[in-house]
């Protein structure tokens, strides 16, 4: 009998796929047997991660690089996905970006670029995909979307990400809207919201403050690969099938109690 966490043979597109967070999720979905396509705008280094899970197995890892800021990108990624695949189990929205800086000369253009990324070409992405994501799925089998937003989104930070957390706290909302919508279409939509992950935008904070982080933390510790792509591979598999509009914080605890210790 196949598991009820099974993602064997799912069709799989992770965006921001070749580092951080989302090479964590890629690699996850490759282990259990997942055909993973994973995209974002540096073509050596998709290919690189690719070959690097093909030869770990046992799922398999195609790149398809693209600029996600980009509408025309994106319509050239699925028309790609589409000549490779007549359906698409699972998209995961993990690519993009944040900026840091004080209120007072904080840009216009950081926080447009941001706003587009996190949260504007995700909708774009899933209007795009909707075909192919809609192709084979029914309320009894659907389709997954699931949106990597974070704890940001969710309560007041003390870094100053203007953008990033009104990005993050749209798409949780946006999500939620799709979820309500257009669930009967047979597909379901959901957050995972990440707190400190070892991941390249988290770096900088790590260095500073990892210690501080840790200490506050419920659990003692910031999150592993395991953590953010079991969660994923929970809402994309059976046992999440009737989980729709959710966010579920992946942070040990520390968005809600971490403070309070």
């Amino acid at each position: 009998m196949e598991s009820i966490f099974s993602v064997n043979d799912k069709v799989v597109l992770v965006t921001g796929g070749s580092r951080g967070i989302g090479e964590m999720i890629a690699t996850g979905f490759v282990a259990h047997g997942a055909k993973v396509y994973i995209t974002s705008r540096k073509a050596d280094v998709c290919e690189k991660v690719a070959t690097a899970l093909n030869a770990r197995g046992p799922g398999q890892c195609i790149a398809l690089p693209a600029d996600l800021q980009s509408l025309d990108e994106i319509k050239r990624l699925v028309a790609e996905l589409s000549k490779r695949e007549d359906h698409l189990d699972v998209l995961i929205n993990n690519a993009g970006a944040t900026w840091n800086e004080s209120f007072e000369t904080y840009p216009d253009e950081a926080f447009e670029k941001i706003i587009n990324l996190d949260l504007r070409r995700v909708f774009s992405l899933i209007q795009a995909c909707f075909p192919l994501l809609t192709a084979k799925s029914s309320n009894s089998n659907p389709s997954r979307v699931i949106n990597i937003g974070s704890v940001n989104g969710e309560g007041i930070v003390s870094n100053e990400v203007y953008a990033y957390t009104a990005a993050k706290s749209g798409l949780h909302h946006l999500t939620r809207h799709m979820a309500g919508k257009l669930g009967h279409k047979g597909v379901t939509f959901n957050n995972v919201a990440p707190g400190a992950f070892q991941s390249k935008m988290m770096a900088e904070t790590l260095k500073k403050h990892g210690d501080h982080i840790r200490s506050t933390n419920p659990m003692g510790r910031i999150g592993s690969a395991e953590d953010i792509a079991g969660t994923c591979i929970y809402l994309a598999s059976r046992a999440g099938e009737h989980t729709n509009g959710a966010t579920i914080a992946v942070d040990g605890g520390s968005s809600w109690y971490g403070n309070r210790l």
